[in-house]
Parts: structure tokens; sequence; C-alpha cells
């Protein structure tokens, strides 16, 4: 229980939650705790997707939904530690990991809480094309809700990072009477660090934006790589397919099938 009790105090104290994490307390715990519980959380809506072709597929999805989000986390992860490292963060490669698996973490939760009306669906609406949609419309919804969760993480993070890590933040008032006592080839340097810390900051602000796009593009893909996740009617049980086209298109052509358009 203690696993989820982890999760439960990120959602419901998340300033307290961030702090612990900008200070690196029991950071290899959280990890775990957060592993733990949104797996179960996946592998419980993915078992739901999948059981409308029956228990192989119900199987698979439950596996391949956790499955699908820690090897997205894990291909993402790199790209965004190295980076953000590059322009004067001081965190961890296992705070950033942390992070990024609040997310995770966020959008297990929600999909957890949208099982019992995709159960309702599954039972009452016996149309492959339209219960397929409503559950990319459910993980979009869910996975930018994650993606806005881990924003505000990364942007709450940032501005509470160690002293050591930023130069100190002082009032208009005291930097003029700063100033007054500083030789000038040190007022310049001082002038020339702020100005290159306010760069990095906005230049990481930019950076994050795009690693959250990038994050999103992945994620859609290797779901589409990784699928079945439904499990098409009247067709045998699949580990997986063979990779074609590509998730959006399919989506595209799913649609226009629902809408009569094909």
């Amino acid at each position: 229980m203690r696993h989820f009790a982890t999760l439960i105090s990120l959602l419901r104290d998340r300033k307290q939650f961030f702090d612990e994490i900008r200070r690196d307390y029991k950071t290899e715990k959280k990890i775990g705790s957060l592993l733990i519980a949104s797996s179960v959380f996946l592998a419980s809506y993915g078992a739901i997707i999948g059981a409308s072709s029956g228990w192989l597929q119900m199987i698979s999805s439950a596996i391949k939904l956790p499955a699908l989000y820690l090897i997205t986390l894990t291909i993402c992860l790199p790209t965004l530690y190295f980076f953000d490292i590059l322009f004067g963060s001081a965190l961890s490669f296992g705070q950033y990991a942390l992070l990024v698996l609040i997310s995770v973490s966020v959008i297990s939760v929600l999909l957890f809480s949208f099982a019992p009306i995709t159960l309702f669906f599954l039972i009452s609406v016996h149309d492959y094309n339209f219960f397929l949609l409503l559950n990319v419309a459910i993980f979009a919804f869910t996975g930018l809700m994650g993606i806005k969760f881990l924003y505000q993480a990364m942007q709450t993070i940032d501005r509470i990072e160690p002293a050591e890590a930023q130069p100190a933040v002082l009032e208009p008032a005291e930097i003029d009477t700063a100033n007054d006592f500083l030789p000038v080839d040190a007022l310049a340097n001082r002038e020339k660090t702020l100005t290159s810390s306010s760069n990095n900051q906005q230049t990481r602000k930019r950076l994050l934006q795009f690693w959250l796009v990038l994050y999103g593009l992945v994620g859609s893909q290797l779901g589409w790589t990784l699928r079945p996740f439904f499990g098409a009617p009247g067709e045998p049980f699949q580990l997986f397919r063979n990779i074609e086209g590509n998730f959006y298109s399919q989506v595209f052509r799913t649609l226009f099938t629902l809408l009569g358009w094909n």
C-alpha cells in the first residue's frame, strides 16, 4: 500500500512532493513506488480494453500498455537530461527520471478513473470503430493532462533549484545598493552572469516544450508499433501486427469509416 500512498501524496500535496524531488529526498524509493502503482493502473486499463477480443488479448494488453509508457520514457528521457544539463540544470538523472515518471503516474490514474466509462461502452456498444476512437480520445486527453502536469513540475523545480545552481535574485533596491560597493569589473561580470542565467532558463524552457511534443509523438507511434491493444473483431489473436503506415493516418481512416465517408 505504501506504493499507492506515494502516488496519493503526489496528487494531494504537489508542492511538498516537488520540494522533496529538488532535495533529492528518497528519490529511488519514489521511483520504485510510482513505477509499481502506475503499472498496476495501466495494466488494469489495458485488461479492460483488451477484453473486447477475448482472454489472450486481455492479458496481452495488460502487459503491453504499461510497457508502452515505460518504453517511451526510456527512449525520451536521455534527450531531456543531457540537453537540460547542457544549459545549466543541476538535477541528477534520477531526479529527471522521477519527474517524467510523475507524468506517467498521472496518466495512469486518469486512465483508471475512465475505466468504468470504458467498461460501460464495451458492454453496451458493440461497434469496434466507435470503441477504438473513444479510447483514442481518452488516451489523447489523459496524455495531454500528464504532459501538462510534467511541464508544471519542471517549471516549479526550475524555479526552486539549489541556490548554488543559480545566482541569487535581489530586489531592484538591493541591486542598486550592492552595485555601489562593487568594482567595475565585478559589476560587469555580475551582469554578464545574470544575463547568461536568464538566457539559459529561456533556452531550457523552449527545450522542454520541444521535448514534450517529441514525447507525445514517440508515444503515439510506439503505441502503433506495439498494437493491437484492442484486437479486431473476427480476426485471430495476434501479439503484434506488421508495421505499416502510422498512427495518425489510421486514426483518420477509422474516423472516416465511422462517419460513412469511406
